[in-house]
């Protein structure tokens, strides 16, 4: 045993020290005077013995350097278990230094070794083996590793000894930490398989795509009860072609191979895209194992059996233009679409398929992707073998990482049915279902292509609306309507024959475009003839309705270059023809224009004038034609304007008519009358009977009575106090519910009268059937009583309907003392006009009153 911090020598022989001492005698011995011979041999001894020496340092110095080079710790230990010597890497592996181990027993090293730790080491190394066994040992520092030693026996000094061999495994462990928590969290399914198939170790991905919650198969679910296995296309595998079989049988990888495991118990399909690995042991020819990595696939297998399918569904095919090879690939699907007696094989023979244009515009196409590698989708249209057209979406593009562009590829997809669709509906979308002929839409895209072209500058549009088509539809129904509108399309279109481009513009409003180059009367005269053909009366079995036309007339470029514009003007032409005598046409003129622009002032500055306080009411009194006597008055609605200035009713109540402003200002105009009625109470001037004017707007459901009956409560009278005046448009509005209101209305005891009776409908077979009071004869035939034949004749007519049905009259504009008479020897009781007194102030009609 060496002591503490030497070495020990592998070399036979005595200690060093010995050595020493014996040649340190030999030289001492030559200095002595000896026989030659003797002193010979003394030389050759020491030289000899200087040898050896020599001999021995450079073997322990090779020792010493192979001892220290070995890379894991290497510790000789006596047969006890105390620590002879260490080399350098155990040093650094235990953090301490040599002086603090050689000499101390082996559990310095590893604390955790029992008492008999030596036996079973001693044992295996009698046998001849080297022991190995995993420990862990501790650093000078406390800190521990693990290890693995490896035990052998030698001899020194005639002592029986031990070297083991210490190898760190803190980088194995970590490495097998790594790779179990790898599988552990991988989502691939990884198996080891054993030559017999049996199924080693599995990670939990394995469990979770095959689906298997507790336990693994024991063998490869190949031919077993459980399991069908079956290839790509769904034909059944054997087990020399399955994966793991052929990597056992070749020893090589076999890479992605898609499989598909039918498990009968849970009726299921599972689809996996494996790779097997075969793992080789040491001095081996052929695997003993066998690694599967796989991926669950189901998913994607589904999506690509569903996308196959939608592609025949959706008539959708592949193709590929190899420009290397000037060869054209086409699948299936994109054979049949194109439908050619044979396949094309090249660019050309795709080319003559298609028809001249969309031949064109594929090599447009496709020079572009070669170009700029730019895609493309394009719709061409070509003729099958059958001689029937079709229409493709073509798209294209070159496949990613072709630098060189000497591949194109894209997708065919047959559109045929979707274009004749198309067609179609941009048919239907430009007709009128009613009709056949063109609709609004149709009618202002050709407008509009006319005026684009300034070969067109002479294009004439003229706006038609039927008069009286309301009457025939109310009265006769919707089904009778459309015969009209049927009937005056057929009238219009004789009329203007291939002369003009007919349209319904909507409702019953029709627009008929011509070219006026070569003809500049020719808008003129197409509506004179449309007027003509109207002459006729409509049959409708036994009734005839009278149906005229109302035309306006507007030219390009000088009544507009854009297409709203011009039938803008057109239609308020027509408007201008409507609102004179209707039943002609009328020509667009700027002084139109300005007259429109004038009423849309009008219609702007009335919406706010309530709310300016602009409007006010004069009284003009109603009295006896024989004595005098006033006995009532009609409120008449004024209306100053801030910057028109005072405007006359005529103008501004048609506006207010046609905008529906005529309802607010209505409740106005009975708000006030009411409260003045009151106050002339309360002055103690009596209950005057004041007549107000009510729209026919005002009708709508029970409004207006409920807003007579909330006036009358509000100022505390009787309805006895208000007299309605309606015109006759009221009696064909809504017959039931103008019954039911006028019904209400008489109740509350107010009056209720027909205003500027004779100068609208006439519509005697309402008037017979309606609760009212009397009639007012029309100022438009006083005026020319008792010269004018007609008036006389026509004041006769309706005094004697009065008397007949028991009503009341008043007549309204008397401005002569000869008018008066001539109504007093009518019958006539009760007048108004100039001749009595204008429209008076409140407190001038108070005045007269006292």
């Amino acid at each position: 045993m060496t002591g503490t911090g030497q070495r020990i020598v592998h070399a036979e022989g005595e200690h060093p020290a010995a050595h020493v001492d014996a040649l340190a005698g030999l030289d001492q011995a030559l200095h002595q005077p000896l026989p030659l011979a003797l002193q010979q041999v003394l030389v050759a001894a020491r030289a000899a013995l200087s040898e050896a020496m020599t001999e021995r340092h450079a073997a322990q110095r090779r020792y010493e350097a192979l001892f220290d080079a070995v890379p894991d710790p290497v510790s000789i230990l006596s047969a006890t278990g105390v620590v002879l010597d260490l080399n350098k890497a155990g040093i650094e592996a235990y953090g301490r230094t040599r002086e603090e181990i050689v000499g101390q027993p082996i559990e310095l090293l590893n604390p955790d070794l029992p008492a008999d730790h030596l036996e079973p080491v001693w044992e295996t190394l009698h046998r001849g083996e080297t022991y190995v066994v995993e420990v862990t040992n501790m650093r000078g520092d406390g800190s521990r590793f693990p290890v693995e030693v490896h035990s052998a026996v030698f001899e020194h000094d005639g002592q029986q000894c031990i070297v083991a061999v210490a190898r760190d495994l803190s980088r194995r462990w970590q490495a097998e930490t790594r790779y179990r928590l790898l599988l552990e969290s991988i989502d691939k399914g990884v198996m080891l398989f054993d030559r017999s198939f049996n199924i080693l170790s599995a990670n939990p991905a394995a469990h979770r795509i095959l689906q298997l919650t507790h336990h693994l198969p024991a063998r490869a679910p190949v031919d077993a009860d459980e399991w069908i296995t079956v290839d790509e296309r769904g034909r059944r595998l054997g087990m020399e072609q399955w994966p793991v079989a052929r990597a056992f049988r070749d020893g090589r990888i076999i890479p992605s191979t898609i499989v598909g495991l039918y498990h009968r118990p849970h009726g299921r399909m599972i689809w996996i895209s494996m790779t097997t690995v075969p793992v080789f042991s040491s001095n081996c020819d052929l695997p003993d194992h066998v690694f599967s990595l796989f991926s669950d696939i189901t998913e994607l297998k589904r999506d690509h059996a569903l996308f196959d399918r939608a592609q025949a569904l959706a008539h959708i095919g592949g193709w590929e233009w190899d420009r290397g090879q000037k060869r054209l690939y086409l699948t299936g699907e994109a054979q049949r679409i194109l439908g050619q007696a044979h396949p094309p094989e090249d660019l050309d023979t795709l080319l003559c398929c298609l028809n001249l244009g969309s031949r064109q515009l594929l090599r447009e196409a496709m020079d572009r992707v070669v170009e700029q590698r730019a895609g493309f989708e394009l719709e061409l249209q070509g003729q099958r073998a059958n001689g029937h057209s079709f229409w493709i979406r073509m798209i294209g593009e070159v496949e990613p990482g072709d630098l060189a562009s000497s591949r194109i590829a894209g997708t065919l997809q047959d559109i045929t049915e979707s274009k004749q669709a198309e067609e179609t509906l941009k048919n239907q979308a430009r007709t009128d279902p009613l009709t056949g002929i063109m609709n609004r839409d149709a009618a202002l895209t050709d407008l509009e292509a006319r005026l684009s072209n300034p070969s067109h500058a002479g294009v004439a549009v003229l706006y038609i609306d039927l008069d009286r088509f309301k009457t025939v539809n109310d009265v006769l129904g919707h089904n009778a309507g459309d015969q009209l509108l049927i009937e005056a399309t057929r009238r219009i279109s004789q009329a203007i024959g291939t002369e003009g481009l007919l349209a319904r513009f909507g409702g019953d409003e029709f627009v008929v475009t011509c070219d006026a180059r070569d003809l500049p009367q020719r808008p003129e005269q197409l509506a004179q003839a449309i007027t003509d053909a109207f002459v006729p009366p409509f049959q409708f079995g036994k009734d005839e309705f009278a149906v005229t036309t109302s035309i306006g007339i507007a030219r390009a470029p000088q009544h507009g270059q854009r297409p709203q514009q011009l039938i803008q003007n057109a239609d308020l032409a027509m408007y201008e023809c409507k609102r004179r005598d209707r039943n002609g046409w009328q020509a667009f003129s700027p002084e139109l224009a300005r007259r429109q622009r004038d009423r849309l002032q009008i219609e702007r500055r009335l919406r706010k004038a309530l709310e300016r306080d602009e409007f006010r009411l004069v009284y003009q009194p109603q009295v006896d034609l024989r004595s005098g006597e006033l006995v009532a008055c009609e409120a008449l609605i004024r209306w100053h304007d801030r910057q028109l200035g005072e405007l006359r009713p005529d103008i501004f109540i048609s506006h207010a008519e046609n905008t529906g402003d005529i309802v607010r200002i209505g409740d106005w105009v009975l708000h006030q009358a009411c409260q003045q009625i009151r106050e002339w109470r309360d002055q103690g001037l009596g209950l005057v009977r004041v007549a107000i004017n009510v729209s026919y707007r005002q009708f709508s459901g029970d409004r207006l009575a409920h807003q007579v009956q909330s006036a009358l409560q509000a100022f505390d009278l009787p309805g006895s106090a208000l007299e309605l005046e309606f015109t006759e448009r009221v009696l064909i509005e809504d017959a039931p519910a103008t019954l039911r209101t006028f019904a209400e209305l008489r109740g509350m005891g107010v009056i209720l009268t027909i205003d500027d009776f004779g100068e609208g409908y006439s519509a005697l077979n309402y008037l017979r059937n309606l609760p009212i009071h009397g009639l007012k004869l029309s100022q438009l035939f006083i005026g020319g009583v008792p010269r004018n034949r007609s008036d006389v004749a026509v004041c006769e007519a309706v005094c004697g309907i009065a008397r007949s049905l028991g009503l009341g009259l008043v007549a309204e504009g008397i401005e002569s003392e000869a008018q008066r008479q001539f109504l007093l020897e009518l019958g006539v009781p009760v007048g108004q006009g100039f001749l009595f007194s204008p429209g008076l102030s409140p407190g001038e009609l108070a005045l007269r009153l006292r």
